[in-house]
């Protein structure tokens, strides 16, 4: 009798964590700060800019309504064929374009800046160090970084007085400032940071047991990198990627300087609308921003569950 007390007494099913009173409720209030942070400065402003693209607006006042005139005018004369691209299909792709040269070169110099960092620096404190030398940069302002590229590429800068005293060329090259090369440039010289970190971090979390036996396994250095350490990296890749287009499209400030203000992309329009006090027009192209970039992130996240690798 005693072996049967003693038997159902240990067999006797704990209740879960979820079921102790009062647990549920500490962790709701737990949960509770950062969801009102996030609902404050997140859901609230989103919201607000929802609504007042549908206001419409003339040269003195906001009026509120509700209207589609907004969204029309962003896409008048996208209907005919014969005119070819309108104004904002021209300005998309002109953004789309920067999005995807800048992601392509910083996943280039990213992946193999974290590559030689996780693999060929052995020790941990030079790791360390080399990381830290590539934050430098970041302790200055971007826009003071943006800037030091004027002097450099200008007519009369540094490389092309460089090239004509080399009698390498007999005239100063124009394309080098205030066209497209100079903000991929720009944007590649500030973003691909966003690239090397995120990929570093996928890699150092590789075992290098699974390296050694490629090795082991007759596998040249190309066949363990495309076979073992790519995929296994591809979560870096992808936050990486994220970071880099998210903030390449919804820049204006870079195009506007090193574009000389001659070059279109969505951000530069919605400032320019915002400057004319023209807000719900604003509005509209910032929610049409919104829903392209959600839908590159949401095709991104197709290719990784970012929530289960990380």
């Amino acid at each position: 009798m005693p072996e049967l007390i003693a038997m159902s007494t240990t067999t006797t099913p704990s209740l879960p964590a979820a079921a102790v009173p009062g647990r549920s409720i500490a962790a709701w209030w737990q949960a509770a700060p950062f969801t009102l942070v996030f609902a404050l400065f997140f859901l609230v402003p989103l919201a607000l800019i929802v609504m007042v693209s549908f206001w419409d607006f003339n040269e003195y006042e906001l009026l509120p309504g509700f209207t589609f005139k907004n969204y029309v005018s962003i896409f008048a004369g996208c209907g005919d064929a014969s005119e070819g691209l309108c104004v904002t299909l021209k300005t998309y792709y002109s953004t789309l374009k920067f999005s995807f040269l800048v992601w392509l070169i910083t996943l280039v110099i990213g992946f193999t800046v974290a590559y030689f960092l996780a693999f060929h620096v052995r020790s941990p404190g030079m790791q360390t160090l080399l990381f830290v030398l590539c934050t430098i940069p970041f302790w200055t302002s971007n826009v003071i970084r943006m800037i030091s590229w004027v002097p450099l590429l200008g007519r009369n800068g540094l490389v092309n007085q460089t090239l004509v005293g080399m009698n390498l060329i007999e005239t100063p090259i124009e394309w080098l400032l205030f066209s497209d090369f100079s903000v991929v440039l720009a944007f590649v010289h500030l973003y691909t940071m966003f690239m090397i970190v995120p990929i570093f971090n996928s890699m150092m979390r590789i075992d290098r047991s699974l390296i050694e036996a490629a090795s082991d396994s007759g596998a040249s250095g190309w066949q363990t990198l495309w076979n073992v350490i790519v995929p296994l990296s591809r979560t870096g890749i992808i936050i990486g990627s994220i970071f880099v287009i998210t903030i390449v499209m919804g820049d204006f400030v870079t195009i506007g300087v090193m574009g000389g203000q001659q070059i279109a992309s969505i951000g530069k329009i919605i400032q320019v609308q915002t400057s004319y006090l023209q807000f719900p027009l604003a509005a509209a192209n910032a929610v049409i921003l919104l829903a392209v970039v959600l839908m590159i992130i949401w095709g991104l996240t197709r290719l990784v569950d970012i929530r289960k690798e990380l």
